[in-house]
């Protein structure tokens, strides 16, 4: 047992309330604030995006704006899949695992889920059979949306340290990074960028980490230090005997930038 489970106090019924109600406020100031998040990034402007993006879908070539499929409104996540790599980012893969029973709800919403990677498709096919997943995957290998998007770097950046990831020019340890990006689609076609995020913004994807956040013993990952990400594997892989090594990219440090860290929050 940790030491953090040994160290709570046992405490009356009558005390465990006492101590659950104080929190319960906080918990409701943190919903408020949320709320108010909410109401303001409706307010953000857009920008209208000019650039004719092509990707490469299972029903054929598809620009942006096809990529919407009767739908007005278009969330993309970036998925960490370089055309180098041997696969996906297993911490993108756990977001991912909750992304088809997502698709049918949001779809009645007018929202479109789905995942781009500059890896090409028959990389994400392949990877996608193995996984078991049937959301929508396209992958932009060959045009300049990842890039334009601040979610892949050149070798340049790399060794500059200068690529501009969540908004920041901070540098970024390998050649993909993950976020969000959302757009918009009005009557005539035009289509526009309405807000994009980074690094710690998709812990609300990463669904395990709700329930983490309220087991007794909460993430427990200190032992991790500075890649508390370093437990997660493939949804097949938590089985496998061997040494844990690095699931996908050519560079080690990959996926330590893909969800919650210290240096990229």
């Amino acid at each position: 047992m940790s030491t953090a489970v040994l160290a709570h106090k046992i405490v009356s019924n009558a005390e465990w309330l006492e101590a659950r109600v104080a929190f319960l406020a906080k918990e409701k100031e943190l919903t408020r604030l949320r709320d108010e998040l909410g109401r303001l990034r409706l307010e953000l402007p857009w920008e209208r995006v000019e650039k004719p993006y092509v990707f490469d879908t299972v029903e054929g070539k598809k620009t942006l704006a096809e990529l919407f499929d009767g739908r007005s409104q278009l969330v993309i996540y970036h998925f960490m899949f370089g055309p180098e790599w041997k696969q996906g980012c297993a911490r993108c893969s756990m977001a991912a695992d909750h992304f088809d029973r997502s698709v049918v709800h949001l779809a009645q919403r007018d929202v479109i889920l789905m995942a781009v990677s500059r890896a090409t498709l028959p990389q994400i096919e392949a990877f996608k059979k193995r996984m078991g997943w049937q959301f929508p995957w396209a992958s932009s290998y060959g045009s300049d949306f990842n890039f334009d998007y601040h979610v892949s770097f050149t070798p340049e950046q790399m060794t500059r340290g200068d690529g501009e990831y969540n908004y920041r020019n901070q540098g970024f340890p390998t050649d993909e990074g993950t976020g969000t990006s959302v757009f918009y689609k009005d009557a005539d076609g035009s289509v526009y960028h309405t807000y994009s995020s980074y690094a710690r913004a998709a812990e609300g994807l990463l669904v395990p980490y709700h329930f983490l956040d309220i087991a007794p013993k909460g993430r427990d990952e200190e032992q991790f230090g500075r890649d508390p990400m370093t437990w997660v594997r493939h949804h097949d892989r938590y089985n496998d005997t061997q040494p844990f090594e690095d699931p996908g990219a050519p560079v080690k440090v990959a996926h330590a930038y893909c969800g919650p860290t210290e240096k990229l929050s």
